[in-house]
């Protein structure tokens, strides 16, 4: 990162000291911090966005949207009065003006402290759920409150959904009770409303208790990030209490459920799943469910809907051996109740592990790979690469006679070790070209001749295989080393970041944080980048995320895809039936019906995902969640679905095994997820057709 220091320059700073001492207001920070920002984006950024017109709206869009994604607090009038600095933002940011940050975060609180009111006067009123009424959830389309009395119009019937919600929840119990015990007095339906509605006047009371609870700091760093943004998805301003967080090292475990949490507008989103971790192994949890309420062991559940991430997180880890029920909405509209038993999420279930599966006689080996990890702080430190070496050399040992790659799910890592494990399956050549801004692409090669494995080999990805992935997945191809199998793409992530500590570019007496700056491009060897585009499968296997917005093409402000110029590589070109063995693929999946049903429950997913229609009608309400529910039963099949594989530890493992039960435990779930994995079936059918040209194998030897 030294060579972007100097992209600063001097009079730059010089010019930040004078500018210390004019600032007449009380946040001389805030109007410092805009100031570097801007010329760390515009200096530093690969791509930088220019500060015009398009960019102040934008900035605009997007901080009123982050204020309120669900518009419970602005009316018409507001927007209207924030508009007329629609095309001004971007003059302001250049004269440290923060006018129009302060109008509408003064109005924001303003808003929401009258809404405090009006919630408490609409839960004091029973609801009535025979009335023919719904709310469409799609708030991107939906219009502004004309007045105060539209907006609580509005709020009553928000409020009506989750307490409805309740409702719903607590007549399945009664009737439940009742079919366990005829004799079971079910509650009256007036006694049940009025309990949700309680459940929801507490969980709005803790809301607010939480949301008085946030800072001028962290509205203004919602602002910042707004800014940031416009540049692109991966780029992100970190207050100095965040910066703290993120330099925080991992102590090597973490107790808790084992599972990635992201923001999405008012929801809780997971985002990925830590390989091993109690989520992982209980299996009902998955990538893109959302979560709504979390309820401790023989606790009442509380709605999160709305709450901040690191409040949630609060709620949702605790100690080793504790119960936590989460209320999942899943993909497909559903709701479903998960309890996951809380464990220690060890580091160790990241690293590199392989098994040994027997297929009609053969041997072949899978290794799972779920990021390209490393760790420079460490002496000895211990990486990817020679772990990868270590499980290659161990599954020779067992004579495998193929190997299955899983980077599925794998989200990256180290550039270091992508080239390095490339240089595992390949003689030395190139493998990924890495562009800074405004100069030519550098080849990065692997240098070193010895080739680990050369034998047949799959490389398994999906949606979620990004970065540091695409790099290794897309060398693979280039080549013609590997059949890349699974998701239709990748995730699409061609860019690398650095973090920028903004305090070396002032005087003051303040720490103004830190910004995670975009600032190289990754290509591939044969010009193309991964942006965007990421590594297209040679044989697509359906998976439910095949239609679902999930990859960078569907993030705001992505960078585009481009080329430059390929580098002088030669194809590896050492395989007897490359094409046949995808030809023979893609008709035996055409064939599976299983295959067929997981593209058949996609396309339902994303139709389900676009419903956005919320009944308020009891009787309505519970016609529509019963039909998602029997639309949904119909895919059941699919999580049933099992092999005649077998799969085991290798040899070297197996003693371990018999002296660690947490490993024992560990691996036997792991095999068990194998022996139901149809992909990983799939992937070794592939491995299993494929043949080495004999020629190679005398020149080899």
């Amino acid at each position: 990162m030294k060579r972007f220091k100097f992209l600063l320059p001097v009079l730059f700073i010089a010019s930040l000291f004078l500018s210390f001492q004019s600032v007449a207001d009380n946040n001389p920070k805030d109007k410092v911090l805009l100031t570097i920002l801007r010329y760390v984006l515009t200096e530093g950024h690969y791509h930088p966005t220019e500060f015009n017109d398009a960019f102040s709206e934008s900035v605009y869009n997007s901080f009123i949207e982050n204020l309120d994604p669900s518009k419970r607090y602005f009316i018409q009038a507001d927007i209207d009065e924030f508009s007329k600095y629609k095309l001004l933002i971007d003059d302001q940011i250049k004269n440290e003006d923060l006018t129009f940050f302060y109008l509408v975060y003064n109005r924001f609180k303003e808003r929401a402290n009258e809404t405090k009111v009006f919630y408490k006067e609409i839960l004091a009123n029973p609801f009535d759920f025979n009335i023919d009424e719904s709310f469409d959830m799609d708030y991107e389309k939906s219009p502004y409150a004309s007045d105060k009395g539209q907006l609580i119009e509005f709020w009553r019937k928000q409020i009506k959904i989750s307490t409805l919600a309740i409702f719903y929840d607590k007549m399945k119990e009664e009737e439940t009770k009742f079919e366990k015990d005829s004799t079971y007095q079910i509650q009256p339906m007036a006694v049940l409303e009025k309990d949700s509605r309680d459940a929801v006047s507490k969980n709005m009371t803790e809301f607010y208790e939480r949301f008085d609870e946030l800072t001028y700091a962290d509205w203004f760093t919602t602002y910042i990030n707004c800014i940031t943004e416009q540049f692109d998805p991966h780029t992100s301003y970190f207050d100095p209490s965040i910066k703290k967080k993120f330099d925080q090292s991992m102590s090597g475990k973490l107790e808790g459920i084992g599972a990635r949490l992201q923001k999405q507008n008012e929801y809780t989103k997971v985002i990925e799943l830590i390989s091993g971790g109690p989520a992982w192994k209980q299996g009902d949890l998955e990538v893109g469910d959302l979560i709504v309420k979390v309820a401790q062991e023989n606790g009442e559940p509380l709605d999160i809907v709305g709450m901040r991430l690191d409040d949630a997180i609060e709620f949702i880890k605790g100690p080793k051996g504790s119960n936590v029920i989460l209320t999942v909405k899943k993909i497909d509209g559903t709701t479903q109740i998960i309890t996951i038993t809380r464990d220690i999420v060890e580091l160790e279930e990241t690293f590199v592990k392989s098994s040994v599966v027997k297929k009609d006689g053969r041997t072949f080996g899978v290794i799972d790979l779920p990021k390209f990890y490393i760790d420079f702080d460490e002496t000895n430190f211990r990486n990817s690469t020679t772990d990868m070496v270590q499980e290659i050399e161990r599954l020779k040992k067992e004579n495998v006679e193929g190997l299955v790659l899983d980077l599925r799910n794998n989200g990256g890592g180290s550039l270091q070790t992508a080239i390095e494990i490339s240089g595992l399956f390949i003689n030395k050549g190139p493998v990924v070209q890495v562009k800074y801004r405004g100069v030519k692409p550098e080849v990065k090669s692997d240098i070193d001749p010895k080739i680990q494995w050369d034998g047949p080999l799959v490389v398994l990805v999906n949606e979620l295989s990004a970065s540091a992935s695409e790099i290794f997945a897309a060398a693979m191809q280039d080549y013609k080393r590997a059949v890349i199998i699974g998701g239709k793409q990748t995730y699409g992530k061609g860019t690398v970041q650095s973090v920028i500590d903004l305090n070396q570019y002032h005087n003051l007496n303040e720490d103004i944080g830190a910004l995670k700056l975009t600032i190289q491009k990754f290509y591939r060897i044969n010009g193309s980048s991964n942006q965007l585009e990421g590594v297209h499968s040679d044989i697509i296997l359906p998976d439910r995320y095949t239609y679902l917005e999930i990859g960078e093409r569907d993030e705001k402000n992505a960078l585009k895809f481009d080329k430059v110029a390929p580098a002088d590589y030669t194809v590896w070109n050492n395989y007897e039936n490359f094409d046949a063995v995808i030809n023979s693929s893609k008709k035996r999946i055409a064939l599976n019906t299983t295959f067929n049903l997981i593209d058949e429950n996609a396309k339902w997913l994303k139709n389900a995902q676009d419903d956005t229609l919320i009944y308020l009608n009891y009787d309505a309400y519970k016609k529509d969640i019963e039909s998602h529910e029997e639309l949904a039963s119909k895919f059941k099949a699919i999580k049933d679905y099992t092999t005649n594989l077998t799969f085991t530890s290798p040899i070297y493992e197996q003693t371990l095994v018999l002296n660690d039960t947490s490993l024992a435990e560990k691996r036997e779930a792991w095999h068990k997820n194998l022996k139901k994995d149809i992909y990983i079936e799939e992937a070794l059918n592939v491995l299993d057709e494929l043949t080495i040209k004999p020629s190679y194998h005398l020149v080899k030897n």
